[in-house]
C-alpha cells in the first residue's frame, strides 16, 4: 500500500491509498478525507483497466457503485451490500444499451419489478421476476417495434392466462 496526499499531525489526512499489482499496475484505490477513508473507491483489473468505481466498506462493495468490461464501458450501475449487487440497479450490454432495470437480490438479478429490453434498448417486458425468470403477478411483453402485444399472468415462473 502506498498513501498519496496530505498528511496532518502524522496521519494521513487527505489523499488516495493506492495498491498496485506485482507488475507494477494500479489494483486499488480509496480516498481519504480528514483523516479518515471515505468508503470512495476504485478497483483495476491486471492490466491496469477500471472495472469498479463506488463505495467500500472493509474493502467490499457498500452503497453505489458502476461495473465496467475490460473495454471501459458500463456495464452495470447500482447498489451493493456486502459484496454483491442488492436493490436498484440497471444492466448495459457492450454497446452500452439498457438491457435491464430492476431488484437485485444476494447478487442475482431479476427479484422484484423489473424491465427487460432488447439490444436496440425497447422495452421488451415489464413484470414481476424472480431469479431472473417472470414469476408471479401480471406482466406485458412487447415486440422488438416496443409496441405491446400482450398482458398475462404469471404463476410460478408460468404463463397462466391471458387478461
Amino acid at each position: 500500500m502506498k498513501f498519496e496526499g496530505e498528511y496532518l499531525n502524522g496521519k494521513r489526512w487527505n489523499g488516495k491509498e493506492k495498491e498496485y499489482n506485482d507488475d507494477g499496475k494500479l489494483k486499488f484505490e480509496e480516498e481519504y478525507v480528514n483523516g479518515e477513508k471515505n468508503g470512495k473507491g476504485k478497483e483495476y483489473n491486471n492490466d491496469g483497466k477500471l472495472i469498479f468505481e463506488g463505495k467500500y466498506v472493509n474493502r467490499e462493495k457498500n452503497g453505489k457503485g458502476k461495473e465496467y468490461n475490460n473495454d471501459g464501458k458500463l456495464i452495470f450501475k447500482g447498489e451493493y451490500v456486502n459484496g454483491k449487487k442488492n436493490g436498484k440497479g440497471k444492466e448495459y450490454n457492450n454497446d452500452g444499451k439498457l438491457i435491464f432495470e430492476g431488484e437485485y437480490l444476494n447478487g442475482k438479478k431479476w427479484n422484484g419489478k423489473g424491465k427487460e429490453y432488447n439490444n436496440d434498448g425497447k422495452l421488451i417486458f415489464e413484470g414481476e421476476y424472480l431469479n431472473g425468470k417472470k414469476w408471479n403477478g401480471k406482466g406485458k411483453e412487447y415486440n422488438n417495434d416496443g409496441k405491446l402485444i400482450f398482458e398475462e399472468e404469471y404463476f410460478n415462473g408460468k404463463k397462466w392466462g391471458f387478461l
